[in-house]
């Protein structure tokens, strides 16, 4: 006889819904297993054939930090092309080559943590390239369009599980994990909340994870908004991994828990369902999720909705279907397909900044191609490996010959000499060149140590002659002649050891600080100054035996050949000069550190003057992770680009050539000055006047600006409105002579807003490609709902009655074509200011004000700014037939000030005793008198919160 066939438990069943093999799945784990799974690095579950899984794997623009793979450009320079079909074949690219290397290493993960969808609302946020717009809506489109390349198309399987960045309201590394973002309700509402709501409901997205910041008081990984507004968006099982360490901050560097325990619970219960801390130790989480069972803060209810979360994921991503899911053999990597489309997306993405005539250039142009990222393709902290390389300069020698470009990089070539009369050497080492940072891949980069296996720096009487490029604010780096990075390894030695600077803490920076008739040369990653010691050159205290005693060192800079001379002899014999500037990735703007200045390091701009003054043909192009500030009028032509990935430089000689005529277009605006930005920490971007929806100056160049080498023109506007939506439809021609794309936009603009309103706000666009002469008509279908805005007098959309501007045009300031439509709405009314009085953060106008969190785990209070003096305003408050009294519910200590318009003097009502604590709130009660509509003004002064201000007759 034969034995009967083993039963197969249900959760093994693909004829059985997700959910209930879920149920039974859950019923199977035990308490101590479900705990273990609430860590980033759940482990197997071997009596129960369960693998072990992983969340996060980097795929910003490629897979990162896995070794070699397709590098795309970076996120800024995906969604400056404008074009979603672009964005999702990357997203598909970048999800099958996710496939093809967890086939050879699993520790390659499918849950990939991308893409990032912060806004980018201030330019000098140093993780500005992650992003991809000021501008929700146009945000929300390249995101929905990259997740949908990363899931696939299939209905129940899912190539890779994508998770949004960084939720919410997160712009800025400087005290990233204490500070607090104060985000009033309707840039809460019309802004921050915008781009993830519309992705998610796009039904691409597995989760998302919180950000480091706080909003409005609170951390974000204890946020109401996530069962408030995220979970309510849909009804998938959505999965909220946190951020690295961000668990443990909520006690270790927030104090907003007195211990784990609480913190953890707390951020369970919020909806956090991965706990990304102490790296693939999972001991420490588990242990705070049983203390916090224990001391009843938890219950098993709460952990198991986490673990269902995360096995959603895992049954969407076939794991325990392998002969059914369809991705299992669908890998592709380094294919021919991928490299044409790394090629095409770094077409794509470039931006003609201004253009004179001069470009395309002329095939027989002899062409000087200098500047500091000439010879360079640049990474960043989320690329992959490269495994194909070009460069600007490597990319005009093939499309022009090499015969025809001279090449000028503009370093400034200097030699260090010592006070006892030598100077600085680098040792010869064969083996330097072998290898390049992140080759072998690792699930954590930041641990990646230096080389120790070359010999250190030494002295002698010749020394090394030494490339030295200053990157701004005095932050400086140094090449040796065979191309490698002195760099600093764990014991301290300096080496020229690196193929780029990198890695978390950036180990090869230095600046020079001027001491008596020298310098001391200060590492910056370890912060201290070199010396130079007898068994060869290192940072001070790096081996306290071999350099007791020893100063550090004071060296003489000997300038060996400035950089601009250089850039001006090549620049001077040619028909034209292409200066390529820009940042290096991982220097002065980057995660964890942002910019101070939107002006381009004094190095460059010397380049820039250099070959200026040599040669009045001057193209100046921009290779960065973010905007800059310059003076455009004395160039021929300026194009910006973001680091382009393995592509680049072919891609940027094509554009040059006229190749390819460039349609991308700014994903944010550059402004034209440091004066005209708002503090970094000032999220208000209505009441600051931030980005291009509410900026009233004149920007450097503005949102969705990009010139082409054809031309095109706009006519034939028609604009209706039918069954809940406006019609818009127009035609495009191309009347330039060659093939082009073309990006139409589509704005709108309230006439006659009782509230502050956006300038204009983009409604829609389309990336058309035309032969000349072609003609094409676009249309849009845009809901009446996009053009409601957040009242916060009665806490919902409004759309308002009234007339509206569409504006269709090439960029938000190039409007060729205006209409006019009256939309039918709903009339303004005041506030019903009797029944219910009003919550402190539903302002009209602010001034002095911070928002602060009420409680732990909901609403919010205001607050002074550093406890001095608030000023708040509520326009039409109806008062009815009088009001006698008014209470307000305040923490703290201080005065709380009211007014009506044309009621005399303000009622002060006092807070004398300081409450307990800040949550500790007091109702105090004083007469107040008013009728009618009026605006209702309230000054605070002094360290206390409002919440609530009622009223009574």
């Amino acid at each position: 006889m034969t034995a009967p066939p083993p039963h197969t438990p249900p959760f093994r069943d693909p004829r059985l819904p997700f959910a209930k093999r879920i149920d039974d799945l859950l019923s199977r784990l035990t308490p101590q297993e479900k705990a273990s799974f609430l860590h980033q690095f759940a482990p197997a579950v071997e009596r129960l054939g369960i693998a072990a899984f992983r969340t996060g794997q980097e795929a910003l623009h490629g897979v990162a930090w896995m070794g070699p793979a397709t590098v795309f450009p970076q996120a800024v320079g995906l969604a400056a092309t404008w074009d979603t079909d672009l964005v999702r074949r990357v997203g598909e690219a970048v999800s099958r080559e996710v496939r093809a290397m967890r086939a050879r290493d699993e520790r390659v993960g499918l849950n990939v943590w991308s893409p990032t969808v912060n806004l980018l609302r201030h330019p000098l946020w140093g993780r500005n390239e992650e992003g991809y717009s000021e501008d929700p809506k146009l945000t929300s489109a390249i995101a929905t369009a990259y997740t949908r390349g990363l899931r696939g198309d299939h209905p129940t399987y899912w190539r890779t599980a994508p998770v949004l960045k960084h939720w919410l309201a997160h712009n800025n590394e400087t005290g990233r994990d204490v500070t607090s973002s104060s985000v009033r309700p309707r840039v809460l509402h019309e802004y921050d909340l915008r781009a993830f709501h519309e992705t998610v409901r796009a039904g691409a997205v597995a989760g998302v994870m919180p950000a480091y910041n706080l909003v409005n008081g609170r951390p974000n990984h204890v946020s109401p908004y996530l069962r408030e507004h995220l979970r309510a968006w849909t009804d998938d099982e959505l999965l909220v991994c946190s951020d690295a360490g961000a668990p443990s901050n909520l006690v270790d560097s927030e104090h907003y828990f007195d211990t784990h325990e609480q913190a953890t619970a707390a951020a369970l219960v919020a909806g956090v369902d991965s706990f990304t801390d102490h790296g693939t130790d999972g001991s420490k989480i588990v242990a705070r999720v049983q203390g916090a069972l224990e001391q009843g803060l938890l219950t098993e209810a709460d952990v198991d909705a986490a673990v269902r979360r995360q096995l959603s994921v895992r049954f969407r991503l076939g794991e325990f279907d392998p002969h059914h899911d369809p991705h299992a053999g669908a890998g592709e990597f380094d294919s021919p397909a991928h490299r044409a489309l790394a090629r095409e997306a770094a077409e794509r993405a470039i931006v003609l900044l201004r253009n004179d005539g001069v470009l395309p250039l002329a095939a027989g142009a002899r062409i000087a191609v200098v500047g500091l990222l000439a010879d360079e393709c640049k990474l960043d902290w989320y690329s992959g490996t490269l495994i194909h390389r070009s460069t600007p300069l490597e990319g005009l020698y093939e499309r022009f010959g090499a015969e025809r470009v001279e090449f000028a990089e503009g370093v400034d070539r200097v030699l260090l000499r010592t006070s006892a009369g030598t100077f600085l050497k680098v040792p010869d080492a064969p083996g330097a060149a072998a290898g390049a940072r992140g080759a072998e891949g690792a699930l954590d980069p930041a641990l990646l140590a230096g080389r120790t296996d070359l010999p250190p720096l030494t002295t002698d009487a010749v020394g090394t002659e030494l490339a030295l490029v200053e990157w701004g604010e005095g932050v400086l780096t140094l090449r040796a002649p065979d191309g490698r990075y002195l760099s600093v390894a764990e014991d301290g030695r300096l080496r020229a050891s690196a193929d780029q600077p990198g890695g978390w803490i950036v180990q090869e920076t230095f600046r020079l600080e001027p001491h008596g008739n020298g310098h001391l040369l200060l590492h910056v990653g370890t912060g201290r100054h070199v010396c130079v010691a007898a068994d060869g050159v290192q940072v001070a205290g790096a081996d306290p035996e071999a350099v007791a005693g020893a100063d550090p060192e004071v060296f003489e800079l000997v300038l060996v050949e400035r950089g601009e001379d250089a850039v001006a002899r090549a620049a001077a014999g040619a028909d034209v000069v292409v200066v390529v500037a820009g940042n290096d990735p991982h220097i002065n703007g980057r995660e964890t550190e942002d910019r101070t200045t939107l002006r381009l390091p004094a190095h460059q701009e010397r380049l820039l003057a250099a070959a200026r003054a040599a040669n009045r043909r001057t193209v100046l192009v921009l290779v960065s992770a973010y905007p800059y500030a310059f003076e455009p009028g004395p160039l021929s032509a300026a194009l910006w680009t973001a680091h382009g990935g393995q592509a680049a430089g072919d891609a940027l000689a094509r554009v040059l050539a006229g190749d390819v005529s460039p349609a991308g277009r700014l994903p944010q605006t550059w402004y034209a000055d440091d004066a005209d930005l708002p503090d970094l920490l000032d999220y208000d971007v209505i009441g600051a006047r931030q980005t291009y929806l509410y900026f009233e100056g004149a920007p450097l160049f503005p949102f969705g600006h990009g010139l082409s080498y054809a031309s095109f023109s706009y006519a034939d506007l028609a604009v209706r409105v039918e069954g809940g939506s406006v019609h818009v439809a127009f035609t495009l021609a191309n009347t330039g002579g060659v093939s082009a794309d073309e990006v139409a936009q589509l704005y709108t603009r309230a006439v006659e807003p009782s509230v502050v309103r956006p300038r204009r706000e983009l409604l829609g666009h389309r990336r058309v490609r035309l032969a000349p002469g072609g003609r094409t008509e676009l249309s849009f279908e845009v809901p009446l709902s996009a053009f409601a805005f957040w009242d916060v007098a009665h806490g919902r959309w409004r759309l308002e009655s009234g007339p509206y501007d569409l504006l269709v045009g090439a960029s938000s300031a190039d409007v060729r074509l205006r209409g006019t439509v009256t939309l039918d709405g709903e009339p303004p009314s005041p506030r019903e200011v009797l029944d219910g009085g009003l919550a402190a953060v539903d302002f009209d106008e602010q001034s002095g004000c911070d928002i602060v969190d009420r409680t732990k785990t909901s609403g919010d209070a205001v607050t002074p700014v550093a406890g001095g003096t608030a000023e708040l305003v509520y326009r039409a408050c109806d008062f009815a037939a009088g009001t006698t009294g008014v209470t307000v519910t305040v923490a703290g200590r201080g005065t709380v000030g009211l007014s009506s318009d044309g009621a005399g003097a303000p009622t002060v009502l006092t807070l004398g005793t300081p409450t307990a604590g800040p949550y500790d709130y007091v109702r105090v009660e004083a007469a107040f008198a008013a009728d009618g509509v009026r605006d209702l003004h309230i000054q605070l002064r002094g360290p206390l919160r409002l919440a609530h201000v009622g009223f009574h007759g």
